[in-house]
């Protein structure tokens, strides 16, 4: 009997211990055309989480957005913004790991008020933006760890022209270059959770697989240390 006790035991103790040490959201956040899409592919597939990627294919709002930014601001902010509850509310439900295609912060920090500074958004709507967000922010939890792509302007031109998407032909430059400003502040004052930051120019995890191996020896080292 001592020793059935001892084994249930063990396997109690492991039980606990695998339960301790599993990391249960996980967000990718990068300018456009950072390769963040491409990442939480391949983290997914190679630590078996449950990708959540944004819905670009059936957002109703992004081409018209490309061609008149300031009118459809508002309505893409608002839709991304439900989008992305909708996609942290299923985590919080869920028991898989997840790991996520852009934070639900980088709309309300970086995306909204650089729409705002460039006059793309009307002070009306940024204000009730910003409202709804501050409202929808109690709700939810910010990433057990949060992996940001850091890439300069060249870098991001050629992965957009690369990847050909029509509709991103018309982005600005300018438009890019404040989203880089914007999200280089942020990742300096981020102090909501573990931060792992990857250096896109120095580090072709898309194509290269000693430099996809370096990013996943980073995880599991962030991982280990959150317990």
């Amino acid at each position: 009997m001592t020793g059935i006790y001892i084994l249930q035991h063990n396997f109690a103790v492991a039980e606990i211990m695998a339960q301790k040490n599993t990391i249960k959201h996980i967000a990718v956040a990068g300018n456009i055309g950072s390769g963040k899409t491409t990442l939480t592919t391949k983290l997914a597939k190679h630590f078996k989480w449950e990708p959540h990627f944004e819905d670009i294919d059936h957002n109703p709002y992004l081409v018209d957005f490309y061609e008149d930014m300031h009118r459809w601001s508002f309505n893409l902010q608002v839709y991304f913004l439900n989008n992305r509850l909708q996609q942290l509310l299923d985590i919080r439900n869920g028991k898989k790991s997840v790991i996520q295609d852009r934070t639900i912060f980088e709309d309300a920090y970086i995306f909204a008020p650089n729409l705002y500074e460039m006059g793309l958004m009307t002070k009306r709507d940024f204000e009730n933006y910003s409202s709804l967000f501050s409202t929808l922010k109690k709700l939810v939890n910010p990433p057990d760890l949060l992996i940001y792509l850091k890439a300069s302007i060249p870098t991001i031109v050629d992965q957009i022209q690369k990847r050909g998407r029509e509709y991103e032909e018309n982005i600005r430059l300018d438009y890019l270059k404040r989203l880089n400003e914007f999200y280089n502040k942020w990742i300096e004052k981020y102090n909501d959770g573990p931060l792992l930051v990857i250096d896109v120019d120095k580090n072709n995890f898309a194509e290269n697989d000693e430099d996809f191996a370096e990013v996943v020896r980073r995880i599991d080292a962030q991982i280990n240390g959150l317990f």
